[in-house]
């Protein structure tokens, strides 16, 4: 083996050090702010699906009640135990957080709000039904859902 080939096989020259160093780092910037972007914004989806949640629950209390309507009386604050048909959570609305059918405020969703709004109307076939929307608040965050009623077991 001559000295020539000794000397060319020893390792890496400077200036092939350095621009490894810049390759590298310029990688890792990018993983880096993916990153940062990724974790800046993990508490968005809990809240989206939070508000997905409240707002299944509300459309599953509503159209499980009556299509017809009947008396009943006037609860106190946002309780809803005395709803017995679907019109009556028409214009339904929390301001200070959620609170269960009782009226009892969960303190974990204080920062959440709900309204209900019930309109008559008709499906595409002629049967008579109920719209219902649900809509919950977080901040400046809003999510709709809508869903019908029919009077199907009446």
């Amino acid at each position: 083996m001559s000295i020539s080939a000794m000397r060319s096989s020893r390792g890496m020259t400077l200036i092939e050090l350095i621009l490894s160093i810049v390759v590298i780092g310029v990688g890792l910037t990018g993983v880096l702010v993916a990153f940062n972007q990724a974790v800046s914004h993990s508490a968005d989806p809990m809240v989206r699906k939070q508000m997905v949640a409240i707002a299944e629950e509300m459309m599953d209390e509503v159209g499980l009640k009556p299509f017809a309507a009947a008396a009943n009386t006037a609860p106190a604050g946002c309780a809803r135990n005395t709803y017995n048909d679907v019109a009556d959570y028409n214009a339904y609305k929390t301001t200070t957080g959620i609170c269960d059918i009782d009226g009892t405020a969960i303190p974990s969703l204080s920062t959440y709000n709900v309204a209900v709004a019930v309109t008559a109307g008709a499906l595409p076939n002629g049967v008579a039904a109920l719209r219902i929307a649900v809509t919950v608040t977080h901040g400046t965050d809003t999510l709709t859902l809508v869903g019908y009623r029919t009077g199907w077991a009446t």
